[in-house]
């Protein structure tokens, strides 16, 4: 085996191509094709969207799981252990067999050069293809259509809300970016939206490859929402009534639990969920890092929040569930991240904002945050390490306070 140990064959993989985002299949296909994996045995469902991804296929993974299905789940970016990216039944992949299935990618890989996710989307189709599944559920990394997840062709393709982010490799429009994520759709098979105000790039892309479109609002929508968060759904087929509200806290995961009924309807025979499995699986679905809250003397709110649309949706959260006292914002982002559309909503939610370091070749130190949230019109009351604010922060945080950390999941992972 080229490495002995996970740690060692993650740092080597980001050094092996030239670029760390390198969008296309030419290369990944290439490799695919060698290790058989172009063609799976098992029904795929892959996942697209701006925001709602990782929601979306941990949703599905919980009510296909309570169906009795064996069930594959791909997703990025992890919190704490690269292992989180790949899960079979339930359970994360262990770091032996991990490497077993880098080992091989590598050999089949030859001279072509394989950036650090299409390293990792390849081992987890191997691993998917070796462990007898009834499904597997890509969540696409970047974009869709030359994502690396792409390279199989999509059973079931969804894809959640879509607003601005990368824009410097989807295009700086919600409708360009639509066209990249229509890029899973295929030809006679479901495309679910679930988006309730898509970009008409996606139904224009439907069109042309002759996908079957299933929009939010026309085919399927959730009928009624309770006081009590019980909540009704209607699609082509499928009618419920008195569904639990979803367990991934915040009322938009009901527009992403919207789009996984949707898709889990338009399952091939066999495949699709009973009635009771859809509600022991919302109710027990779990994801950290999305509007996760640490109970304590002084309570930690994280989420993981880093384009407009997911600050948006933070804010919406914050107003519905306003605390007696202050909340503190430990903030870290990305270089290449929009601050000053992010920060937007958030301005008369936070009472103090504290920048963080965020680490990585793509990470923004606490100094030139703190800067950018002055050129902002935001005096920060505080900077450095994410671990270190939130230790003092919760040291000098008075019970009715509440300490947000949000902006990136570099900067939930250092809280965590």
């Amino acid at each position: 085996m080229r490495f002995p140990t996970l740690d060692a064959w993650l740092a080597w993989q980001e050094t092996l191509h030239p670029r760390a985002i390198d969008l296309g299949l030419e290369r990944v296909a290439v490799v695919a094709r060698r290790l058989g994996l172009d063609k799976p045995s098992c029904t795929t469902v892959t996942v697209a969207g701006t925001n709602g991804k990782g929601s979306s296929v941990a949703m599905l993974e919980a009510v296909l799981r309570a169906a009795g299905r064996r069930v594959g789940a791909y997703t990025s970016p992890h919190l704490l252990r690269y292992n989180e990216r790949i899960r079979i039944d339930g359970s994360e992949i262990d770091d032996a067999s991990l490497m077993a299935a880098f080992e091989r990618v590598d050999q089949a890989r030859g001279d072509t050069t394989l950036s650090y996710f299409e390293f990792g989307t390849l081992a987890a189709l191997l691993l998917f293809a070796e462990a007898g599944l009834d499904l597997q559920l890509l969540e696409v990394g970047l974009g869709g259509r030359l994502d690396a997840v792409n390279v199989v062709a999509a059973d079931v393709a969804l894809v959640t809300r879509v607003d601005l982010d990368h824009c410097d490799w989807l295009g700086d429009d919600r409708e360009s970016i639509g066209r990249e994520k229509a890029g899973i759709f295929r030809c006679g098979r479901p495309a679910i939206v679930a988006d309730p105000r898509p970009p008409a790039t996606l139904a224009e892309t439907a069109a042309e490859v002759g996908a079957d479109l299933r929009l939010r609002g026309r085919d399927f929508d959730i009928a009624r929402l309770g006081a009590d968060g019980r909540w009704d759904w209607t699609g082509r087929k499928w009618r419920f009534q008195g569904l639990p509200a979803p367990a991934l806290t915040g009322v938009h995961q009901y527009d992403n639990a919207a789009g996984v009924l949707a898709a889990l309807e338009a399952l091939p025979g066999g495949l699709a969920p009973p009635r009771e499995a859809v509600a022991e699986g919302l109710a027990a679905v779990r994801l950290p890092g999305r509007l996760e809250r640490r109970a304590g003397r002084v309570p930690l709110l994280l989420d993981v929040a880093h384009n407009p649309d997911a600050c948006a949706r933070l804010a919406s959260y914050l107003a519905a569930n306003p605390v007696p006292g202050r909340t503190l914002a430990v903030l870290g982002v990305l270089a290449d991240k929009d601050l000053a559309d992010m920060l937007a909503p958030l301005r008369d939610r936070v009472d103090a904002w504290y920048a963080a370091t965020t680490a990585g070749t793509r990470g923004l130190s606490a100094e030139a945050l703190a800067m950018r949230l002055r050129d902002a019109g935001i005096e920060p009351a505080g900077q450095g390490r994410v671990a270190a604010l939130v230790t003092e922060l919760q040291r000098t945080a008075v019970p009715g306070d509440r300490i947000l950390v949000f902006g990136s999941f570099l900067t939930v992972a250092e809280a965590l």
